[in-house]
């Protein structure tokens, strides 16, 4: 286990309401608690746990643990990390999915918030049943992206193994997280190796290092590139998996003009389908108006339990984001229906074929209030607190001649909001 701890402080300001997602003016609370993750460069921290796995990060630091998040004790968090540092440059006419660091592996981080500092407490790597890295490079040709060294030239090959992991949850005895790359639902040992991965039918991955079960529905592997399950919430037995954006259904204009994504509860004890939802996203057009018009810059980022059937849900666009109650008690269980394979998304409204989608309450608003980041991507409840995590893309910008990182600049941050004692159960 790599231990450290640093020193850093930032502050940030939100907005805090409860009440139907038509609600008018809002009254501030007070501001958050804020914590900064301090600069950790990337090959001495993965190099600790995974001797000789990087030889050059190109300046690259410690980020993205803003993925997920889920409560670890008083302050303490687990946080989970995406594929790792990435780019999509446009070389001769292209844009290409870069890997600057290609042997990044994605970890599961622990942090504890002290004063304005997130301390590294313990880091796992995830890796393969051999205890090998899992790494976060592209699975399939046809299916993912082709990957590039961070030159956007140099090709580099296709790993089954990768994960892009996004959310994640802490259960006895390990984790479970959730990746975009399948979709897949991954289930992980304390140790960090993947005990199975669970797919959509008919996807077809061989070739991983661990046991690889296609047990989902096969519509999800229609899923937009990148915006394959992005959240993930535990109540009971019952497992929630939230498509970031709707599904190429039948088509990619389909998706990028659709509001309906899905939720999928799954089975913990056994990696199957229990249930699924239909989920209707905002306007982004009274949203964010800054998106000008463009329905798919709206996503649904991650989601965390507060009650059976009642789930906190992250919307966002890359620079607004707010956060909804969503109760799923009455909501149409179309899982087994005609929409596992019929085009839900092609519903200009769900409730006109008969599909209720459950109720959504606004719960916290973050679109009024200066410097809070972009990529609001981790959400939970923590006692009577909202945590919420950004994604910070490593900082990764533009690279010089040389290949050294250009950072952004952006830090990974995590905030806490006090709870009103209306918020929804």
């Amino acid at each position: 286990m790599f231990r450290t701890s640093f020193a850093a402080a930032a502050a940030v300001a939100s907005v805090l309401v409860a009440g139907p997602v038509a609600a008018g003016p809002v009254a501030a609370a007070p501001a958050p608690r804020t914590a900064t993750l301090p600069e950790i460069g990337l090959k001495a921290l993965q190099n600790r746990y995974l001797p000789g796995s990087v030889d050059d990060d190109h300046g690259v630091k410690l980020g993205g643990i803003g993925s997920g998040v889920y409560p670890a004790g008083p302050d303490t968090y687990w946080t989970v990390t995406d594929r790792g540092p990435n780019g999509q440059p446009k070389i001769d006419g292209e844009k290409r999915r870069t890997f600057p660091v290609p042997g990044f592996d994605p970890v599961i981080v622990k942090v504890r918030a002290e004063g304005g500092t997130l301390r590294v407490l313990d880091a796992i790597p995830i890796r393969t049943r051999a205890g090998r890295p899992v790494t976060g490079l592209s699975n399939q040709a046809g299916h993912d992206e082709k990957p590039y060294a961070w030159d956007g030239r140099t090709e580099l090959a296709y790993h089954p193994s990768g994960l892009d992991t996004e959310d994640i949850v802490k259960v006895p005895g390990g984790f479970w997280l959730v990746d975009e790359y399948g979709p897949s639902l991954v289930h992980v040992g304390d140790d960090g190796r993947v005990i199975a991965r669970y797919v959509p039918r008919g996807l077809g991955l061989t070739g991983a290092g661990y046991p690889v079960r296609a047990t989902l529905p096969a519509v999800y592997a229609k899923r937009q590139q990148n915006r394959g399950f992005e959240g993930l919430a535990l109540s009971g037995h019952t497992l929630y998996l939230a498509l970031q954006s709707p599904a190429e259904n039948p088509d990619g204009d389909t998706a990028e003009k659709s509001r309906t994504t899905r939720i999928l509860a799954v089975d913990a004890r056994t990696g199957r389908p229990a249930a699924e939802y239909a989920y209707r996203m905002q306007d982004v057009r009274s949203f964010d108006p800054g998106a000008d018009g463009d329905q798919n810059e709206m996503k649904l980022s991650g989601l965390y339990a507060t009650a059976p059937g009642t789930l906190l849900v992250d919307e966002r666009t890359d620079d607004v984001a707010r956060i909804y109650t969503l109760n799923l008690r009455g909501a149409t269980d179309i899982l087994g229906s005609t929409w596992d394979t019929a085009s839900l998304e092609s519903l200009s409204d769900p409730a006109k074929a008969g599909i209720k989608t459950g109720r959504k309450t606004l719960t916290l608003d973050l679109s009024t209030y200066k410097n809070v980041p972009g990529k609001i991507e981790g959400v939970a409840k923590s006692g009577n607190k909202l945590v919420l995590t950004n994604d910070n893309d490593f900082g990764v910008g533009t690279f010089d001649a040389t290949g050294h990182l250009i950072d952004t600049g952006v830090p990974s941050r995590l905030y806490t909001f006090p709870l009103p004692h209306s918020h929804p159960k």
